[in-house]
């Protein structure tokens, strides 16, 4: 029985229309169960989960998984109309503000993303990113952890898309040496770096410590260049998440990006920088 083979919905933000979705989601599952005259718990049964799960989730208190509703579609005779749902659960299990900057990041044809405190997110490992997650405090659930980090690999797919986007990524170098999640987590992150930074339409380079010169002492942000031809820039501290569309202020972040990008080392000096502290992490 898979009784926990789901994640928790904590009850959609009526801000996001990811509620929308699930409520959707979890009405047609309940008229395909009782259009087809089964109890919860037949259903349950029938498709390996405890009657708990299937209330849970015709209640919009849980996410079916892709097993549930291919399961689900299979015993109640709905013809792929349940398992069709299936995209459109694993976009509303992330949340808002990570599909928002999603959908901003697929529209890019160019992305410069500076940072100063840990290693971009387009940038982690799936366990660096989790680690992140697990130390914020107060502390996340572990339903919470999983939709972040799930939401965060997401977001990666930016470097398989064709035609590719130019990524330009600047590190502090205090960000290749912070061991967050232990040594072999950053061993592993240091040595994805390198293979990310060899790819033709990936550039990263890393802002010593040492330079006595430095433009982007305001804090990290991101520089979003889209195939419309718009440019926007997007910012995030510890409580606020921001879309920068204002064209004076997006001005002046490419204008710091372009400072920072020549006052760090050049692509071929950074990638070096990165072995040697691999080798010595």
């Amino acid at each position: 029985m898979a009784e926990n083979d789901g994640d928790e919905w904590n009850g959609p933000d009526l801000e996001d229309d990811s509620g929308a979705v699930m409520r959707a989601v979890s009405r047609q599952i309940k008229l395909w169960r009782e259009a087809a005259g089964m109890t919860q718990t037949e259903l349950g049964k029938a498709i390996g989960y405890g009657e708990d799960m299937v209330s849970a989730v015709e209640r919009c208190r849980r996410l079916p998984s892709p097993e549930f509703l291919d399961n689900a579609d299979e015993a109640l005779g709905a013809g792929g109309r349940l398992s069709a749902m299936k995209e459109d659960v694993r976009e509303a299990r992330y949340p808002k503000k990570v599909r928002d900057l999603a959908q901003w990041e697929a529209k890019a044809v160019e992305l410069g993303a500076y940072g100063n405190h840990n290693i971009d997110g387009l940038l982690q490992t799936e366990e660096y990113a989790r680690a992140l997650y697990e130390m914020r405090r107060p502390a996340f659930g572990e339903d919470e952890i999983d939709r972040y980090v799930a939401g965060r690999m997401a977001r990666q797919k930016i470097f398989e898309r064709r035609p590719a986007p130019m990524l330009t990524f600047i590190q502090e170098e205090v960000t290749l040496r912070r061991p967050l999640g232990g040594r072999m987590v950053l061993r592993r992150q240091l040595q994805h770096l390198l293979e990310l930074g060899r790819l033709r339409h990936v550039v990263i380079q890393v802002m010593p410590t040492a330079s006595e010169e430095h433009g982007g002492m305001s804090g990290q942000f991101e520089v979003l260049k889209l195939h419309s031809g718009e440019t926007l820039a997007h910012w995030e501290a510890q409580l606020f998440n921001r879309l920068i569309s204002h064209p004076k202020e997006v001005q002046v972040l490419e204008m710091r990006y372009g400072i920072i990008r020549s006052q760090a080392l050049t692509p071929r000096e950074s990638l070096a920088f990165i072995e040697k502290v691999l080798g010595e992490t």
